[in-house]
């Protein structure tokens, strides 16, 4: 079976839209996420509430493809979608910390299941021929919203720790993001997905070193992104002294890259291949992270410029990756995306671990360096991998 006969410009713009919206009502409060959650725990404990987020990420990225063959992609995005609504009002109105925390670990670990039917969404509508630059289209639309969201976020934190605002704005953004699902997809026709186990589909990945090596790196760039997700604002805020208004200028500047550099980038591997602008990416993350345990001054211009190089390689590393990825599956290939995507959850189990058992033996500055060696150490397995065409 195959989609609807939508013209593909059309329904690939489209779903960019959708994706941008999604994007931006998870990222409006994702850097103040866990500062909200210090107001009533410590920072290890936040990391403790990240890691169950994860795990049952984890569990939902592994069982979703069955229930996508159940009832079809369309209603499940639609169910996922009200489903978020509804516990982003608990995580709203709520007062109790414990109900706070686990409508939390709910909405984290549902938002990332609503990006896993878009995924399988523009796969529908990919040809082979054009993934990489169908997929930096996507990659940058979405983190063209990384660049705005930010800053909206601590303009609706306001300096007064303001953090409900932040959910307030994210509950909005849902109900377009509802309406363009149900009006644009009620005819969307599911292919016959794969029916692997999580055992089967784990036994599948490990049997092929290709498959472990993207997994790898791809696992790398996802903590970087985590622990900067969770750590940089408050080292920033609480070590450095930046108000968040500061920070929100530094956020914007550092995420700049994203929709600068991915659309073109993804042309290009359409052309070259993915593994050596992959090997690039990483290289310049690793040395430029290691760079800020170097920067202890309170310096606006110091912070954004560094950070922005790191985001360099960063988006240069992640849509590679995504090409790679996506021009080795179909959208018939449900569960191993499934498992491809599990490598985020996965990540907010390593980002704490990285500051835990790091801050055991160094201070703050120099988990900087830590997080950076990670990065440089991904190279050897991005050049081991073998180029798709």
């Amino acid at each position: 079976m195959s989609a609807p006969r939508i013209p593909r410009s059309h329904i690939i713009y489209t779903i960019a839209i959708i994706g941008f919206i999604y994007t931006l009502h998870l990222v409006i409060p994702m850097y103040s996420n866990s500062s909200f959650l210090l107001l009533f725990t410590d920072e290890r404990t936040v990391g403790f509430i990240y890691m169950v987020g994860s795990a049952l990420s984890i569990l939902g990225f592994l069982f979703t493809p069955h229930m996508i063959r159940r009832v079809g992609n369309y209603a499940a995005s639609l169910w996922l979608v009200c489903i978020q609504i509804l516990i982003l009002w608990v995580l709203i109105t709520a007062t109790n910390p414990t109900t706070i925390v686990i409508a939390f670990i709910l909405q984290y670990a549902v938002v990332s299941l609503i990006g896993f039917t878009l995924d399988l969404f523009l796969e529908a509508y990919t040809d082979g021929i054009h993934v990489g630059k169908i997929r930096g289209l996507y990659t940058a639309t979405l983190n063209s919203s990384w660049v705005i969201a930010p800053l909206l976020g601590t303009m609706l934190i306001n300096g007064n720790y303001n953090y409900h605002n932040t959910y307030v704005a994210a509950l909005a953004m849902l109900f377009p993001l509802l309406y363009l699902i149900y009006r644009n997809f009620p005819r969307f026709k599911d292919p016959e997905y794969d029916h692997s186990s999580p055992l089967q589909l784990i036994k599948h990945i490990a049997s092929d070193s290709n498959w472990v090596r993207l997994f790898s790196v791809n696992t790398v760039l996802q903590t970087f992104y985590a622990w900067m997700v969770i750590y940089s604002p408050i080292y920033l805020n609480t070590i450095i002294g930046f108000t968040w208004e500061d920070i929100g200028i530094i956020l914007v500047i550092m995420l700049i890259p994203f929709p600068l550099i991915q659309y073109p980038l993804g042309v290009l591997s359409d052309k070259i291949g993915e593994r050596k602008i992959m090997s690039f990416g990483f290289i310049i993350m690793g040395i430029s992270t290691i760079l800020l345990a170097l920067i202890t001054i309170k310096s606006v211009a110091m912070w954004a410029t560094l950070l922005f190089v790191t985001r360099i390689g960063a988006a240069a590393a992640e849509i590679m990756i995504e090409t790679y990825f996506f021009k080795k599956v179909s959208i018939k290939d449900s569960s191993i995306l499934g498992a491809f995507r599990i490598t985020r959850p996965v990540s907010y189990f390593l980002a704490p671990l990285i500051t835990g058992f790091g801050l055991i033996f160094m201070t703050h500055e120099y988990l900087f360096v830590l997080v950076g060696v990670l990065c440089l150490v991904a190279i050897y397995p991005t050049i081991k991998l073998k180029e798709v065409r």
